[in-house]
């Protein structure tokens, strides 16, 4: 009795497994279909990335220009101050 139920407990996954590996054509389908969507969301936030840091850049070379133009508006008010 014993070994009969150790027996079930093993053969009791190895038959679930087998189970799970037969997929139908719908399955594979909609498993293709996921895989694909995954790409196309991969690609897309890519492309979102480099935008982003495209954006990114920009806006740190903006903030350089500015503070370059309020440096020389900075000395610019100083020069007339002393005249």
């Amino acid at each position: 009795m014993k070994s009969m139920r150790q027996v079930m407990l093993a053969l009791c996954p190895v038959i679930a497994l087998g189970a799970c590996t037969t997929l139908s054509d719908q399955d594979r389908a909609t498993l293709t279909t996921a895989s694909q969507n995954a790409d196309q969301a991969k690609q897309q936030s890519a492309q979102a990335l480099a935008a982003a840091q495209a954006a990114q850049a920009s806006a740190a070379q903006a903030a350089a220009d500015a503070k370059s133009a309020n440096e020389k508006a900075d000395r610019m008010f100083q020069r007339s101050l002393r005249k």
